[in-house]
């Protein structure tokens, strides 16, 4: 397993030969570009909503295999509870088993194949806000390459791009959930009027907890192993659905962050909080990658909320505004 050495600060690029040049055209050198822009702007834009609060902190690191990343995070903030965006470039070999979690559907026969060489990059995001109100976003976004596995040489290399924005709300509010998932279909139907519907169901149906028979949440956009089309459309859908994500969430920060709540709203949050650690732990394809590669411990399990809470045997009187949370959770919707 690798350890990442930490950083003083972040180079300016992660690549290595002509990927490097600040004005490569390659696909590798322009989503890092789109990543730690991404990075850089959600940031800005949730210590504006601080006013002047709790800021990001920043830790870079490298790893010794090849690249390495920038962890920004935000604890104990007027608005926010916890928020972290990260950016990670990072290449090498992986374990059989850690490109059968990459890609599940197209790893069949690799048990006993050798190390794959691979390269890895993306954006992730999971902010936890204080309020019971202010529904928790998560989004992430990435690009994958892989060659022939080390003992198979000569199949051609495999591409694809990854990612999706879904929104988590401990309480239903339907303005909210039709203005974030209008922004996402807006970003969809630029590029295909069938993106959106295809891509709501895919979200609703990767974030379904098996055994609660219940989405996290209320969904929004998710795809995985997207390689259909050529890389500069997909690039370009890509670079729109991640610059999509400020527009859809922040007016609904804006809205709720001041709504008063009871100790009991709070309770409740911490019960679907606890949901959410169950999700991220149990069938979150990236947590498994992450593991499984020997990745930066502290950036994998940053999605976790500061503070959760389980109940024994827990459910919601009918009819209150917990139980249409919990109902809607088990039944999927369409919002527009």
């Amino acid at each position: 397993m690798e350890r990442e050495t930490p950083q003083a600060a972040p180079p300016p690029t992660f690549l290595r030969g002509e990927d490097a040049s600040s004005d490569s055209s390659s696909t590798r050198a322009r989503f890092e570009r789109l990543i730690r822009r991404v990075q850089a702007d959600v940031c800005a834009a949730l210590e504006a909503v601080e006013e002047g609060g709790e800021v990001f902190r920043e830790d870079a690191w490298t790893r010794p295999g090849g690249g390495g990343g920038i962890s920004r995070v935000l604890q104990g903030g007027r608005v926010f509870e916890k928020a972290a965006v990260n950016v990670s470039v990072v290449y090498g070999v992986m374990p059989p088993e850690a490109y059968r979690a990459a890609r599940p559907d197209a790893a069949a026969g690799t048990e006993k194949a050798g190390p794959v060489p691979f390269f890895a990059a993306g954006v992730s995001s999971v902010i936890h806000p204080n309020n019971p109100f202010a529904p928790t976003l998560h989004f992430n976004y990435r690009y994958f390459e892989t060659e022939a596995p080390q003992d198979a040489p000569g199949a051609p290399r495999q591409w694809w791009f990854g990612g999706g924005t879904d929104l988590t709300p401990s309480y239903i509010n339907d303005e909210d959930i039709k203005h974030f998932h209008a922004v996402q279909k807006q970003a969809c139907d630029k590029f295909d009027p069938a993106f959106y519907p295809r891509f709501k169901k895919w979200c609703d149906d990767y974030f379904h907890i098996k055994h609660r028979g219940e989405r996290r949440g209320v969904g929004g956009i998710f795809f995985d192993d997207l390689s259909d089309r050529d890389q500069e459309t997909l690039l370009d859908f890509i670079t729109e659905c991640a610059e999509s994500v400020i527009p859809a969430y922040l007016p609904i920060i804006e809205r709720r962050k001041d709504t008063p709540f009871t100790e009991d709203h709070r309770a409740w949050q911490q019960l679907r909080r606890g949901r959410y650690v169950e999700f991220n732990l149990v069938y979150d394809r990236g947590t498994t990658f992450g593991l499984k590669t020997g990745g930066r411990i502290e950036s994998i399990l940053v999605s976790l909320p500061l503070t959760a809470r389980w109940e024994y045997d827990h459910k919601p009187e009918e009819g209150t505004e917990e139980w249409k949370l919990l109902h809607t959770c088990i039944n999927p919707k369409e919002w527009i």
